[in-house]
């Protein structure tokens, strides 16, 4: 058993990965890592900006939009 109080953030990431690696398989490991990770910024100040940014209109025509490219 692996000492986890004795590890640094880093290394303790990296045992973290390799488990779930072993345990889950490359494409398990890749949807954890799909749906866990941290982005960038502070979702919790930035939520409340940009919806003021945009009106609804705005919001359905970037949607549609981003849906007619893909297409």
């Amino acid at each position: 058993m692996i000492a986890i109080d004795k590890l640094t953030d880093s290394e303790f990431d990296t045992v973290a990965l390799e488990i779930l690696g072993r345990e889950l398989g490359p494409d398990g490991l890749a949807r954890f890592l799909r749906l866990n990770r941290s982005g960038s910024g502070d979702y919790t100040a930035e939520r409340s900006e940009w919806p003021q940014a945009l009106s609804v209109d705005e919001i359905a025509q970037s949607i549609w939009g981003r849906r007619v490219k893909a297409v």
